[in-house]
C-alpha cells in the first residue's frame, strides 16, 4: 500500500495506526467529522478532511469516493463501529475503484455488530463462551437474574448501558425503551479483560495480547492496564476468531469474575481503543493488520511481554489566531 485513508482520526486508537502506517512507509490522509483545529493528529497526515457524520449515509459513502479518487488511496482503515457498518453495507462500490476496506469480512462484522446474534452463533458452535444473553422483548422480567444489564444489541462505546439492580427498576427500563432494540445480560463483577486479535485467514496464524483494564474512561477505554499472557485465554480467543471468520485486527472484552473465569462480552470488529498498549507490549498489531490486507504473513505473538502501562494525554497547539 502507498496511501491510505485513516478515519475518524480524533479517536484513541488513530495516533498508533497512523504513526505505524508511516513508518511503513505510506502516506496517510487522515478525516474526521470535526475540523482540523480541534484535532491533534491532524498535523501528523499528509493531508485531512472533514467529512459528515457515517449516519448521514449517502453523503458519507459520496465523500469517501471522492476522496479516494482524489488522493488515490488504494486501502481505508476505518476506526469506528459506525463507520464500519456503513462501509460493510457498501463494499460494492469501493471494490469497483479499486480500493481495499481493512476490515473483516461482511458476514463476519454482520455477526460481531449483532450482540444477541453472536451470542447465539457462539452458543451453538462453542457452548458457554458468551454471558448468558435475551433479548429484553423476550425476557420475563420474573425470571431475570438481578443485578442485570441491558444494553442495544448493535450498541457500542458503552452507549446506552443500563445497570439494572431489581425488577422494578426493569419496569422503568421497559417503559423507556424499546425492547426490541436491547438485549439483557446478567451482571458478572470482576475486571475488564481486552485481547486484541490478529489473523490471517490464509496464512492461518492469529495473535492475542491479553490485557486487564485497570482504569478506564466513562465510554470505555482503558488509560491504565497490565498487559499479561495466558495460555487458555488466549487459545480460546484463536478458537473464537477462526470461528467467526475474522480477518486483521479485532478486540474481544471479557469479564474475569472473582474465580479467574473469563466470561466473553463481545467482539468489536475494529482496533481498540487500546491497541497501542499491545504495541508497547511486544505485538505490533497494526502492521500486521495492513499485511492480512497486502497478502503478506503476519508475526506470531511470542514476543509478548507481561507489563503495566498508563496513558498520558498530552496538549497541542493546532492553530495560532492572530
Amino acid at each position: 500500500m502507498r496511501t491510505v485513508i485513516v478515519t475518524a482520526i480524533g479517536s484513541f486508537s488513530a495516533d498508533i495506526v497512523i504513526k505505524k502506517c508511516r513508518e511503513n512507509g505510506i502516506r496517510v490522509i487522515g478525516c474526521d467529522v470535526y475540523p482540523r483545529e480541534w484535532i491533534a493528529d491532524a498535523g501528523n497526515v499528509e493531508a485531512f478532511y472533514q467529512v459528515p457524520y457515517a449516519t448521514d449515509t449517502d453523503h458519507y459513502i459520496g465523500t469517501m469516493m471522492s476522496l479516494c479518487r482524489k488522493e488515490g488511496a488504494e486501502a481505508v482503515i476505518p476506526l469506528t463501529d459506525a463507520e464500519i457498518d456503513v462501509f460493510n453495507l457498501h463494499r460494492d462500490e469501493f471494490s469497483e475503484i479499486n480500493v481495499t476496506l481493512c476490515m473483516s469480512d461482511k458476514a463476519c462484522i454482520g455477526l460481531c455488530r449483532d450482540k444477541m446474534e453472536l451470542y447465539r452463533y457462539l452458543e451453538e458452535h462453542m457452548g458457554g463462551t458468551v454471558i448468558p444473553t435475551l433479548r429484553l422483548g423476550d425476557a420475563d422480567p420474573d425470571e431475570i437474574r438481578y443485578p442485570a444489564v441491558c444494553k442495544p444489541y448493535n450498541g457500542r462505546s458503552s452507549q446506552g448501558l443500563k445497570m439494572v439492580g431489581s425488577r422494578r427498576e426493569m419496569e422503568g427500563v421497559l417503559g423507556e425503551t424499546d425492547p426490541a432494540d436491547y438485549i439483557v445480560q446478567p451482571m458478572i463483577k470482576g475486571n475488564v479483560v481486552t485481547v486484541d486479535v490478529v489473523r490471517s485467514p490464509e496464512q492461518g496464524t492469529c495473535a492475542a495480547v491479553c490485557r486487564r483494564e485497570l482504569l478506564r474512561t466513562l465510554n470505555g477505554a482503558g488509560t491504565s492496564v497490565q498487559v499479561f499472557r495466558n495460555r487458555q485465554l488466549e487459545e480460546r480467543c484463536r478458537a473464537i476468531a477462526g470461528l467467526l471468520g475474522i480477518r486483521g485486527c479485532v478486540n474481544m472484552e471479557f469479564i474475569e469474575d472473582r474465580d479467574g473465569v473469563y466470561h466473553m462480552l463481545e467482539c468489536n470488529p475494529r482496533f481498540s481503543g487500546g491497541v497501542e498498549f499491545s504495541c508497547l507490549a511486544g505485538y505490533d498489531c497494526v502492521t500486521n493488520h495492513l499485511r492480512c490486507f497486502e497478502g503478506r504473513e503476519i508475526e506470531r505473538d511470542d514476543r509478548i511481554t507481561g507489563m503495566y502501562i498508563a496513558r498520558k494525554y498530552e496538549e497541542y497547539i493546532t492553530k495560532v489566531e492572530r
